[in-house]
Order: C-alpha cells, then sequence, then structure tokens
C-alpha cells in the first residue's frame, strides 16, 4: 500500500528526509499577492524578494490557499493520504483540503485520506509530518495511526516573535502611530497560536535579546521538557534563530532544536526579524 504526506506550503518544509518505505511527500502551494503580482510558495520562490515588495507596496497584501484540485492532485497519487493543513482560521486551506477528499472519495471510495487542521502553522506542521512518517514507519493500520497522530498532536504548540508591524499596520490590525512608535523603539512583540489557531499576543518587549529570552520562558511555563524537537523557522533573522537553538539546548540539555527559514506563507505572516517555535 502507497503513502501520501502533504501539507500546504505553510509547513516550512519542501523535502522529506529519511522517508518510511512507500511513503511519499509531497505540498500543495499557498499564494501571497502584492498588489498586481502573485508569489506562489514553491520551493523556487525568492522569499527577499517577495519581502522586499510587501514592504514597498503601500496597501496591504493578501493570501490565497490551494485549490481543491490541487488538493485532490496529490490525493490521488497513494492509496493512503495524511494531510495537514495552516489552521483554518488563518486560511481556507482545511477547507479545501476537505472538499477535495471528499471529491476524491467519492470516486475512489477505496482510498483512505485524514486531513489534520493543525490550528497552527510553521514548526507545528513539520513536526506533525516528522511524526506522520516515523508512525508509517511503524507499520500501524490507518484508524489506529490516525488516532495516535491526533492526540499526540493534540500536544504541541507554537510561539512567535515579531520584529515588524509593518504588514500589521497596511492590514489595519494596529495604527500607523503604533507601528511607527514599536519601530522607533525598536520594539518585540511574542505571541503564542492560541487552542483555536488564532493569533494571541502575550508580550510586548524590546530589543532581541529580551524577545528570545521571553521565548524560553513561555517555552518553561508551557511545559517543554525538551521530549521533542523544537523547529525555529525564521524570515531574515538566522542569527536569532540560531541564538534562541543554542538557548534552548542549554536550558534543556538533550534537547533538539532544528533551525529552517521560512516559507512564503510564514514570512508573510512572521515578517522581516520574525521567528516561529513549533514544539
Amino acid at each position: 500500500m502507497s503513502w501520501m504526506i502533504v501539507s500546504d506550503s505553510s509547513c516550512e518544509l519542501r523535502t522529506l528526509s529519511n522517508a518510511a518505505p512507500g511513503v511519499a511527500f509531497s505540498t500543495v502551494p499557498l499564494k501571497i499577492r502584492v498588489g498586481e503580482r502573485e508569489f506562489v510558495d514553491n520551493a523556487a520562490l525568492d522569499v527577499d524578494s517577495m519581502i522586499e515588495a510587501m514592504h514597498n507596496f503601500n496597501g496591504a497584501s493578501t493570501t490565497a490557499c490551494p485549490s481543491p484540485e490541487e488538493w485532490a492532485e496529490k490525493f490521488l497519487m497513494a492509496d493512503q493520504v495524511l494531510a495537514v493543513t495552516i489552521s483554518s482560521n488563518l486560511s481556507g486551506s482545511y477547507n479545501s483540503a476537505m472538499v477535495a477528499r471528499d471529491m476524491v472519495l467519492e470516486n475512489h471510495p477505496e482510498k483512505k485520506i485524514h486531513v489534520l487542521d493543525s490550528l497552527s502553522t510553521g514548526g507545528e506542521m513539520t513536526l506533525a509530518i516528522w511524526k506522520a512518517n516515523d508512525l508509517i514507519a511503524r507499520g500501524l493500520p490507518f484508524e489506529e495511526l490516525v488516532k495516535e497522530w491526533e492526540i499526540w498532536f493534540q500536544q504541541r504548540q507554537i510561539l512567535f516573535a515579531l520584529a515588524s508591524f509593518d504588514n500589521l499596520v497596511k492590514n489595519g490590525r494596529v495604527s500607523k502611530l503604533v507601528g511607527f512608535v514599536a519601530g522607533v523603539m525598536n520594539m518585540r512583540a511574542v505571541g503564542r497560536g492560541s487552542d483555536d489557531g488564532k493569533l494571541e499576543m502575550l508580550h510586548k518587549t524590546r530589543g532581541e535579546t529580551r524577545m528570545l529570552a521571553l521565548i524560553l520562558e513561555e517555552m518553561d511555563h508551557r511545559g517543554y521538557h525538551g521530549q521533542v524537537p523544537a523547529v525555529i523557522s525564521h524570515c531574515q533573522n538566522e542569527k536569532g534563530a540560531q541564538m534562541l537553538k543554542t538557548g534552548i539546548e542549554k536550558k534543556w540539555p538533550g534537547a533538539r532544536a532544528i533551525v529552517l527559514p521560512c516559507s512564503g506563507l510564514t514570512s508573510f505572516y512572521a515578517e522581516s526579524g520574525g521567528i516561529i517555535v513549533g514544539y
């Protein structure tokens, strides 16, 4: 029986290392629209150019989810499919994937397809993909695998830190005055993905060092003990991400922290200097 693990492009991964026997991995791209330009979030995307275009555009940038047909194309490629999407409260990707699932099963009822609404994005989705691959490698029956996958994933969490408020200002989420003052004062915002998959602000602080310290404090407060890898994704902030990796591995000896660049979609939310941590 062939397996497909498929995600929308907000998962940060473009390839899956050490895939279990019979497992293929693929992504379906979200799109970022900046004025008249559309950036497709795939391996060919120049994220730096996209960020520059967003910064130079006076209006609000938007995103578009994959179509049901794009999801269905991937679902048809295997007998058993595990799919994961960005939070349904941030994008229509989950709904699109569910429409695709119904379309495919109507014509191929023998297939098995499960779609996981991550209620998150970035590194938390990366962890879900790695866990799915591990469960497949164990040879679990589909229904048992899905149950264990869902239970395991409910324990995962995500934190984010923003260094730029430009996109929030242009989308009307903070005032121009607040955005200006935040930039002048070198402000940072630290938040989390809420239980219902929305963005929840937790702290405002000044400077990157304090921002990274607050992330470590929040991870500790929320019960992280190094039991799973911490996936750190960053938008044009390799230095900050590496500092956070060092902090995690020092605070929790034996813990693994993996640094990845943000995809186009997560760069849209994180903006330049932003960091996302799934754990």
